[in-house]
């Protein structure tokens, strides 16, 4: 299973070019797009969830054609945006069944079975007669992820699933995924480096419309070997810095700036070379891009 995209290409009629000529081949698995808000990771998920058109290019699912065939590709998808709205009052296992009628599932004793099934799997079923207007940010999500889960998909798209989730619901956040990327394609969009990270064998970076990289994360990584350079500096420097050397990242740890430069030769001058990472790759392909 195979999902790709050649040559898409989306401008606004404002005259922003939200997607430039994207092409990318996604295989089975989670599969990360990162890019910083505005991007075009938002475009290209609603694009591919049938949600809005591309003025040109192509993108097949397999053998669906999923510009031109999008009731066959709502079959077959599921859908986990930013944000999704839920009636106020309605509980977790109404709403889901709800759902799971809209998706087809007509029988109403294999629909009872698919409903708690998946109530089970992402951990709700002891909520399941609650509001999921009432559920935190971890549980709504949760029950997101269950609902993308009717009608055994074959392609599911997650737009920023992390965001505002706390460092426990975010890790059970992350164990769903891996657990339903196994064997399916799975597009985590997000601009949080920690999710690719922690999820995503393959992984793209896009911005301002245009794809930056396509690979693997550790592919990525290695080709930043011992060409990233660490230094503890003092606030009032900073401005020196980013003037002398290609600083692709900054972050403050106990009050002081901790940047992170590239260079092809050791700078000296105090800084120490570190391992790579991903956000290294992130940040300094964006800056390149500007």
């Amino acid at each position: 299973m195979e999902l790709q995209i050649k040559n898409l290409s989306k401008t606004y009629p404002n005259g922003v070019k939200a997607l430039d000529n994207i092409s990318l081949n996604i295989p089975a698995g989670m599969f990360g797009l990162l890019g910083p808000n505005g991007a075009g990771k938002s475009t290209l998920m609603r694009t591919l969830a049938t949600l809005q058109e591309a003025d040109s290019g192509s993108v097949m699912l397999d053998d669906i054609d999923i510009l031109t065939q999008k009731h066959e590709l709502r079959k077959v998808l599921g859908y986990l945006p930013q944000e999704f709205g839920v009636y106020p009052k309605v509980s977790a296992i109404d709403l889901l069944n709800h759902m799971a009628l809209l998706k087809g599932i007509s029988n109403k004793k294999e629909r009872k079975e698919i409903v708690n099934a998946l109530l089970e799997r992402v951990n709700l079923f002891q909520h399941r007669k609650k509001a999921v207007s009432g559920f935190s940010g971890g549980m709504r999500q949760r029950f997101g992820i269950a609902q993308a889960l009717l009608g055994n998909p074959k392609l599911i798209i997650v737009d920023e699933p992390t965001a505002g989730l706390d460092p426990g619901e975010r890790n059970r956040f992350y164990n769903l995924l891996s657990e339903i990327g196994a064997n399916i394609i799975v597009i985590l969009s997000t601009h949080i480096v920690e999710d690719v990270r922690e999820l995503c064998s393959n992984m793209a970076v896009i911005n301002s419309g245009k794809l930056l990289y396509s690979g693997t994360p550790s592919v990525a990584t290695d080709a930043l070997q011992n060409r990233i350079f660490e230094k503890v500096i003092e606030k009032k420097d900073l401005p020196h810095y980013h003037n002398d050397f290609n600083i692709i990242s900054t972050k403050l740890i106990g009050g002081k700036p901790v940047i992170h430069i590239y260079s092809e030769t050791d700078p000296a001058e105090g800084f120490r070379m570190v391992s790579p990472n991903l956000e290294d790759v992130f940040f300094k392909q964006i800056l390149e891009a500007d």
